[in-house]
């Protein structure tokens, strides 16, 4: 029989939520992890667990502490980029990178996936997200399942366990649409990178949000309030 327990990597933000719905629609039981690591746009935990509780998924939130920062969205001495393109780093990497993140949090999600016996882990990574960050790449994905397969007690034993990125070949209205089909509510979800009380409509996350929904032809139900 087939392993359905699944890790989701949960962040509150529209790509993770269409994750999840999209695990639970393939009829996995889905245990969600959300991590606080800092991040100025904390707002994304409250909306992470609402999104899980609306499922009826358990959820763990996890704090865990990077002191050296290195990115603008754990320092605030540092500007957040405010339109697409600008204040990134060398080779095309914009200052919202944060150092490794990706692979901290499939670390933690493998050994929650080992420890409670799950076959598989979700995470929301897209195309969109390929041009900057590293760790949104296919490749990188394939590089973590060989990881899988060589460092972990089910990937020597031979047990299945695999890192699904559904979404990966996807841009953001496609993501949205698919979210529609899917039942997600996304006026549940944030994804301002500035974490005020509103989005703040100009970072690249606002503006990446915004087109996706201009282009799917559907109301941010997230900004009717």
């Amino acid at each position: 029989m087939k392993n359905k327990r699944a890790v989701v990597l949960l962040s509150g933000g529209l790509d993770s939520a269409v994750g999840l719905y999209f695990a639970v629609s393939k009829g996995f039981d889905c245990y969600c992890l959300i991590f606080d690591y800092g991040q100025r746009h904390k707002k994304e935990i409250e909306c992470a667990k609402k999104l899980a509780r609306g499922l009826k998924c358990p959820y763990t939130v996890l704090k865990i502490d990077l002191p050296w920062k290195g990115s603008s969205l754990l320092d605030k001495r540092m500007p957040v980029p405010g339109r697409a393109g600008c204040d990134k780093k060398p080779g095309g990497i914009p200052s919202t990178y944060v150092p490794g993140r990706n692979i901290i949090f499939l670390s933690y999600a493998l050994s929650y996936a080992e420890a409670i016996g799950a076959g598989a882990i979700f995470i929301g990574a897209h195309s969109q997200d390929y041009s900057g960050y590293p760790d949104c790449r296919p490749e990188f994905y394939r590089s973590f399942g060989r990881v899988i397969l060589t460092g972990t007690k089910a990937g020597v034993q031979g047990k299945a366990l695999k890192v699904h990125i559904p979404l990966i070949r996807m841009n953001k209205a496609r993501i949205i649409r698919l979210g529609v089909r899917l039942g997600v509510p996304f006026g549940s979800t944030r994804s301002c990178y500035n974490g005020g009380k509103s989005p703040c409509g100009i970072c690249d996350s606002c503006r990446f949000r915004a087109k996706g929904f201009r282009e799917a032809g559907i109301k941010d139900p997230a900004l009717a309030k």
